[in-house]
């Protein structure tokens, strides 16, 4: 054989399994379909909602703001000073007498010294006693508080009175009934201090006084008593 034929011979041998290799990997691959061949297709319809995912968490807090403007000047303000008030505490007093027995017409039957803690409280004032009185004819007699020789203007005075429509034909008659009564009120206005409190006698108004007799055969007392408005 010659030198030509024997190269050709060896090239042939390396050729034949080189072919057959390629042919195996062509049959490992398929061919992608052509899209033009089969034309595109329609969108079908779409699909429920699905549900709410479960809340997320709390993200990372922001950085502060810019601080705001100042605002606008507001009024002067009024200067008020605190004042703190003491709890309030009790204040009254008594004055009694044992048969008085005052048997006087006109003028001042009893008095009470009282001290007045503050000036913007009200005086409760009470006389008890036995009054009496009798007449020949028609009589009123009055018995009233005085502050400090004023009657009551704060709102207005204390008093009671006692009136008879047909008096005894003689003043000694038997109709000489004394009972035990009470003049009581609230007085408001009077300042802080010491307070004469009294109790008078005197007549009614367009009426002639009668034989007055107070405190007779039995104790008679003053009650004062300062109250918080």
């Amino acid at each position: 054989m010659s030198p030509l034929a024997s190269r050709l011979l060896v090239l042939l041998c390396l050729a034949l399994p080189l072919h057959g290799v390629e042919k195996v990997r062509n049959r490992g691959y398929r061919k992608e379909p052509d899209a033009d061949k089969y034309g595109s297709c329609m969108q079908g319809p779409g699909g429920t909602p699905g549900r709410d995912g479960n809340p997320g968490a709390n993200g990372i807090p922001g950085t502060p703001g810019i601080p705001g403007r100042d605002g606008l000047k507001g009024e002067k303000g009024e200067c008020v000073s605190e004042v703190f008030e003491e709890p309030w505490r009790p204040n009254y007093k008594q004055c009694a007498w044992n048969s008085l027995n005052y048997g006087i017409d006109l003028g001042k039957v009893a008095d009470c010294t009282f001290t007045k803690l503050r000036s913007d409280s009200a005086l409760r004032v009470l006389f008890s006693g036995s009054l009496r009185l009798k007449c020949k004819n028609a009589c009123c007699q009055r018995w009233y508080f005085t502050f400090n020789g004023a009657e009551c203007t704060g709102p207005l005075p204390v008093e009671s009175i006692i009136y008879l429509d047909q008096g005894s034909p003689e003043l000694n008659s038997t109709i000489n009934i004394h009972r035990t009564s009470s003049v009581e009120g609230l007085c408001e206005g009077i300042k802080a201090g010491l307070v004469d409190v009294a109790v008078w006698v005197g007549t009614c108004a367009d009426y002639p006084r009668g034989d007055a007799s107070t405190g007779w055969n039995s104790v008679s007392r003053i009650i004062i008593e300062e109250l918080p408005k």
